[in-house]
């Protein structure tokens, strides 16, 4: 029963947060002012505040103290759902740095597995346009230097695989391109994220659902093989998904069947036998009593040599 109610569990996840997310943005019920702010020169289209993400959370999910309201949302940040639009770090403040929402497109609940090919698409593709915004930071910069040195054979066609999306995207209008370009971002920021940083993709949310649904998993990003044109990733129509199956039902009934047959043990319990296993070999385990005399291997002293040699 334990192995249901957690696996039941697991599978809510995504779709908890994807409410959540789905309910920021609904005007009509009281979501977050999504909004355009005007800097110098320039304007800075759909975005959010941190602090109105963390004012919304409080109060449409009845959170009292603030700092678990800010680490709800960076839980969800990291994820990929919402992202700050200037900082490759994916975690929520409490001030007035501006988040952008993530495109359903890029949902960790879709179980992307992007391939090194697509990032290298992606980041040859920032070296193409001139734009401060766009300009590649010191770790991508050297993840781009080996990842031309492994496809070194197949750079070219990266290359123009990378040059064709470039073309395309310039077709497109400068609000939008703007957004779809951070999205993209913050989509490689959780799949590639900066050195330090938590990969999230090697959690549960994505792996239960691929378990849910196998023949959902997105290998390649940009839907790209050598012999295929390139396209943008936000508009690659979707595959459509097999209906589930009995043979896929009777599959998943037998492997829940042999998790629940395994033999399993509390850690508690685990931990007990340890225990009095190590207590009663302690006399025996060099690691914890010393052996008199002492191993001249590991130590000065020589006493064990000196008795051999008699």
């Amino acid at each position: 029963a334990l192995l249901y109610c957690n696996f039941a569990v697991e599978e809510t996840i995504p779709n908890l947060i994807e409410d959540i997310i789905t309910k920021m943005q609904d005007d009509k019920t009281g979501g977050v002012a999504i909004r355009t702010v005007k800097s110098f020169l320039s304007k800075i289209p759909s975005v959010v505040t941190g602090t109105d993400i963390v004012q919304w959370l409080m109060k449409n999910l009845s959170i009292e103290d603030p700092v678990e309201a800010i680490h709800l949302g960076s839980l969800i940040a990291a994820q990929g759902y919402i992202f700050p639009i200037s900082d490759h770090v994916l975690t929520v403040k409490d001030d007035g740095t501006f988040y952008r929402f993530q495109a359903p497109y890029f949902w960790p609940s879709n179980c992307w597995e992007p391939e090194n090919t697509d990032y290298a698409i992606y980041l040859c593709k920032r070296t193409m346009q001139n734009k401060a915004r766009l300009e590649l930071a010191d770790y991508e910069a050297e993840n781009l230097a080996r990842l031309q040195r492994a496809f070194a054979r197949k750079w070219e066609f990266i290359f123009m695989q990378a040059e064709a999306q470039v073309k395309i995207d310039r077709k497109k209008d400068k609000t939008e391109r703007k957004i779809l370009d951070s999205q993209e971002r913050a989509f490689w920021d959780v799949h590639r994220p900066v050195p330090g940083c938590v990969n999230t993709t090697e959690m549960d949310i994505r792996k239960c659902r691929r378990l849910k649904n196998p023949q959902k998993v997105k290998k390649s990003v940009y839907g790209v093989t050598e012999e295929s044109q390139s396209q943008s990733p936000v508009h690659i129509p979707s595959q459509p998904i097999r209906k589930t199956t009995k043979e896929d039902i009777r599959k998943q009934i037998t492997f829940l069947n042999a998790q629940i047959d395994r033999h399993c043990l509390k850690m508690s319990k685990v931990a007990e036998s340890l225990i009095a296993y190590t207590e009663q070999y302690v006399e025996y385990d060099p690691f914890i009593t010393p052996a008199e005399p002492s191993n001249p291997w590991i130590s000065d002293d020589i006493t064990l040599w000196d008795i051999e040699m008699r």
